[in-house]
């Protein structure tokens, strides 16, 4: 019985260490934004394809409209910023909008489904979102 108590301990241990190991490096802030995309701050975000900028998160949140009633939503703080140093968020590349560049890490992310493209083993941190199918966006976590 003593062996086996010893046994658990010692995974419970190992375990807990490896999961810190692969956490997310962008840190975790609690989020719950409901915005009206019919307000000219977020006139973006009428038509598919558009994107735009909320307060909130770590280092801001970037909303993209993938569809009709579909929604994404991603932290700026880049995954490849391990330490946070980089004083500059996440920004749509200018030669195509649907890539997010870390100006410090030269690192690259799709703003599409946020996977890494370049320079990164992490994609990034994304909110859920509910759209209410007429003017209502919650982002949330």
């Amino acid at each position: 019985m003593k062996q086996l108590l010893i046994f658990c301990l010692g995974f419970l241990l190992l375990s807990s260490k490896c999961n810190n190991q692969n956490q997310h490096p962008v840190p975790f802030v609690p989020v719950d934004i409901t915005i009206d995309i019919q307000l000219p701050s977020y006139s973006d975000l009428q038509g598919v394809g558009g994107w735009t900028y909320l307060n909130g998160g770590s280092k801001g949140i970037i909303v993209y409209r993938k569809g009709i009633d579909e929604f994404v939503a991603f932290d700026r703080h880049s995954p490849a910023d391990l330490d946070g140093s980089c004083p500059f968020p996440l920004y749509p590349d200018d030669q195509n909008f649907l890539q997010l560049k870390d100006s410090c890490n030269n690192a690259v992310f799709s703003l599409y489904d946020g996977s890494p493209v370049s320079n990164s083993i992490y994609g990034l941190r994304q909110y859920a979102t509910q759209f209410n199918g007429n003017n209502l966006l919650r982002v949330y976590n």
